[in-house]
C-alpha cells in the first residue's frame, strides 16, 4: 500500500527530485505544527536556533518518506488538528471577551 502521497508524487512525477519535494512538504508542515502547537513566542536567537533543528530533524522524517512511511499524511493531519484547536480556541476566548465586556 505505502504513502498516499508518496504513490501521488511517483505516478504523476516519477522518481526525480523526490527527496527534496518531501522535504520542502515535511518543513513546511513541520513549522506549521510547531507554530499552532507551541503556545509561548520565543525570542528570536532560541527561534532561529529551534527552526535549524527542525530543519535538520526533518531530514530524517523525510528519509522515513521515502520508506513509504505516512509521514506527511501524518504532519498534514497534526497541522490541521492543531489549526481547528486554535480557531475554536480564539473564537472561544473572543466569545469570553464580549461577555465580560457586556
Amino acid at each position: 500500500m505505502g504513502s498516499i502521497i508518496f504513490n501521488f508524487y511517483i505516478e504523476h512525477f516519477g522518481r526525480q527530485n523526490i527527496f527534496w519535494f518531501f522535504y520542502i512538504v515535511n518543513l513546511i508542515f513541520s513549522i506549521i505544527a510547531f507554530k499552532l502547537g507551541f503556545a509561548r513566542e520565543l525570542p528570536l536567537l532560541k527561534s532561529m536556533i529551534v527552526y535549524i533543528l527542525l530543519a535538520i530533524g526533518v531530514g530524517v522524517i523525510t528519509l522515513f518518506s521515502l520508506v513509504k512511511y505516512p509521514m506527511t499524511e501524518t504532519l498534514i493531519i497534526i497541522s490541521t488538528v492543531l489549526g481547528i484547536y486554535r480557531y475554536r480556541l480564539h473564537k472561544e476566548r473572543k466569545h469570553d471577551n464580549s461577555e465580560s465586556n457586556v
